[in-house]
C-alpha cells in the first residue's frame, strides 16, 4: 500500500485523487501521499509502531483513509469502527483488536471515553483538534506485501464479529485484478462509493484509485433520490453498489436525464434477478454481478463474455485470476456440476485468518480451501449461481448481523432467560431481525429490550420484531433448536409484536 501511494504520487502528482462531495474538498495523488506522511508521523508521536493496532472511528472524510494509508506505512494494522457502534459492539472491537490509538471526532468521544478503560486504548484522538506535525516519511522497516494492513471486523456465523487479517497483499492484488482484467479501471476513470469508510468497499475502491490514477468520488452516503445526479455531476464512468441499492435506485421515479450519463459499467452484488434487465433498460448501461467478502476479497465476477446469456439468472460469473473455485458436500468432496453445495474458494491475497481465533481460522480453512458458508452451483461452464447460506446471520439492507451478537446482548437483560435471534423476510430491507424470547419478569415489555438492546448496539441490529415464548426447543447439547423453532412459529402464529407500528399482531 505504501509503494501505491507513492508511485501515485509520482506518476499522477496534479492529478485529483478524491473527491469528497459533501465536504466539497479535493486531494490530489501528491496531497494524499504528503498528508498520509504527516498522519504517520502524528501516530508516531503517539507512540505507534510497526504491528501495532491503530482505530479509526471517523465517517467518511479525508482523514479515514489518510490515516489508513499512514498506519500502512508505518507496518500498523487499521482496526476500522463503525459509526453505528455503542457501547457492548465498540468495545468488544476495540478491546480484541488490542488498538492503543483511534482517531476520531467529538461526536464519539463521549463513548470511547465510557469504555476506554475496558480496551487497551491508550489515546483518543479527535482529528478536528488534534495539531497535524509536519509530513516526513516515516521511518523504521518498510512494510512488505504479508504485513498486516488492516483487522477488519465482519459479522461470522456464530458470536461476536471476527477480526479478518488482512495484509497489504490483500489490498494490492484486489485493486490489481479490477485494474488488469473487467472492468479494466484507468487514469482516464472516475469511479464512485457511498458507502461508510468502515466497510472494506470505499478501501478497495481506495486501493484501485491508487493503483491505477482513477478519480474516486466519495459521498457521504448512499441517497437514492440523489445518487443519479451525483452520477452525472462528476461524470462517473463506473461504480459499485450492493444490497438494495438497486431496488431503491429503481423505485425512484424516472427521468428525462436517465440516459444523461458517461458510466461503461456497473458492478453490483446480489443484483435482484427478477429487476435485472430493467436495470440495464432504466440507466442504459450493463451491470455486472460480482462476488466476495471481507475474508477473501473479490472472488467471481461477471465479464462481458458471458453477460447477455446470463441476465437475470441470478449467475454471479467466473473465478478470477489468481482464485479456484469448488462446490463442495459436507465431507469437503467436489459434488457434481450443476449440484448444490457449499461455496469454497482459495487463490492469492486471502485474510490471513481471525485475529486471536485459531478454532475460527481451522474451521474457515479446510484442506486448502476457505469455507464461505454460502451455497451454490457451478454449470459445465465453470459459472457460479448463489443457492442461499448455512449461517446463522441476518442481512438487513445489505449490514450482516450474527444472530449470536444479539442473542448474546439480550442474554445480559435481567427480565431474559433465554433468547433467539431469526431472520424475518422483509421486501424492502431483504431482512429484519426478529427476537424470540422467554421472560424471566413479565412485566418487561418488547420496547424495554429494545431500549436496552439500542444502547449496547448498533441501530440496524435492534430487532423489530418480538415474540414471547414460554420456552424454546432445545437440542441435545442444551442448545436452541432454530429449526424447530422455526416450525412451531410457522405452526402456532404467536403474537409478535412489530417495533415500527408498535402494534401486536
Amino acid at each position: 500500500m505504501a509503494d501505491l501511494v507513492r508511485r501515485a504520487a509520482e506518476q499522477w502528482p496534479q492529478r485529483v485523487a478524491w473527491t469528497f462531495d459533501a465536504l466539497d474538498q479535493e486531494l490530489t495523488f501528491a496531497d494524499v501521499d504528503r498528508r498520509s506522511d504527516a498522519f504517520a508521523a502524528l501516530l508516531a508521536e503517539h507512540g505507534v509502531t510497526a504491528g501495532d493496532r491503530v482505530a479509526l472511528m471517523l465517517g467518511n472524510r479525508p482523514e479515514f483513509p489518510l490515516a489508513w494509508l499512514a498506519a500502512a506505512k508505518l507496518g500498523a494494522a487499521m482496526v476500522p469502527v463503525n459509526t453505528n457502534y455503542q457501547d457492548y459492539d465498540a468495545m468488544h472491537v476495540l478491546a480484541h483488536s488490542g488498538a492503543r490509538v483511534v482517531l476520531t471526532t467529538a461526536q464519539h468521544a463521549d463513548l470511547l471515553t465510557r469504555i476506554k478503560g475496558s480496551t487497551s486504548l491508550h489515546h483518543v484522538l479527535d482529528v478536528d483538534a488534534v495539531p497535524i506535525p509536519d509530513a516526513q516519511p516515516p521511518q523504521g522497516p518498510a512494510p512488505v506485501p504479508e504485513t498486516i494492513a488492516n483487522i477488519q471486523y465482519t459479522s461470522g456465523t456464530t458470536g461476536a464479529p471476527k477480526g479478518c487479517v488482512l495484509p497489504h497483499r490483500y489490498w494490492v492484488s484486489l485493486a490489481a485484478g479490477l485494474v488488469e482484467d473487467f472492468p479494466r479501471i484507468n487514469a482516464q476513470d472516475t469511479i464512485l462509493t457511498a458507502q461508510p469508510f468502515h466497510y472494506v468497499d470505499p478501501q478497495w475502491n481506495t486501493a484501485l484509485g491508487l493503483a491505477s490514477g482513477a478519480r474516486l468520488v466519495v459521498l457521504d452516503r448512499f441517497h437514492p433520490t440523489t445518487f443519479w445526479s451525483k452520477v452525472r455531476e462528476h461524470e462517473v464512468t463506473w461504480l459499485y453498489c450492493l444490497g438494495l441499492m438497486p431496488k431503491l435506485l429503481l423505485d425512484m421515479p424516472p427521468s428525462e436525464h436517465d440516459l444523461d450519463h458517461r458510466v461503461r459499467a456497473i458492478s453490483a452484488s446480489a443484483i435482484p434477478p427478477d429487476l435485472h434487465a430493467a436495470l440495464e433498460k432504466r440507466w442504459g448501461v450493463p451491470w455486472f454481478e460480482a462476488f466476495g467478502m471481507t475474508e477473501t476479497g473479490s472472488d467471481i465476477r461477471m465479464t462481458p463474455e458471458d453477460h447477455d446469456d446470463t441476465v437475470g439468472t441470478g449467475c454471479l460469473g467466473r473465478a478470477i485470476a489468481g482464485r479456484e473455485v469448488a462446490i463442495l458436500d459436507s465431507t469437503g468432496a467436489p459434488v457434481p456440476r450443476g449440484t448444490t453445495g457449499e461455496l469454497a474458494i482459495r487463490g492469492v491475497g486471502l485474510m490471513h485468518g481471525y485475529f486471536r481465533d485459531e478454532d475460527a481460522t481451522a474451521r474457515a480453512f479446510r484442506a486448502g480451501w476457505f469455507h464461505t458458508g454460502d451455497l451454490a452451483r457451478m454449470d459445465e461452464h465453470g459459472r457460479v449461481y448463489y443457492a442461499g447460506r448455512t449461517k446463522d446471520m441476518i442481512r438487513r439492507s445489505g449490514e450482516n448481523i450474527t444472530a449470536g451478537e444479539v442473542e448474546r446482548v439480550l442474554q445480559l437483560h435481567p427480565a431474559v432467560d433465554v433468547a433467539a435471534v431469526l431472520p424475518e423476510p422483509d421486501e424492502l430491507r431483504g431482512e429484519e431481525v426478529h427476537a424470540v424470547v422467554v421472560l424471566r419478569d413479565e412485566n418487561c415489555t418488547p420496547d424495554d429490550l429494545a431500549d436496552f438492546c439500542g444502547r449496547q448496539l448498533a441501530y440496524f441490529k435492534v430487532p423489530r420484531y418480538w415474540t414471547f415464548r414460554a420456552a424454546l426447543p432445545r437440542t441435545a447439547s442444551e442448545r436452541v433448536a432454530k429449526p424447530a423453532l422455526r416450525a412451531e412459529l410457522e405452526t402456532d402464529q404467536p403474537p409478535r409484536y412489530d417495533r415500527k407500528t408498535q402494534q401486536w399482531t
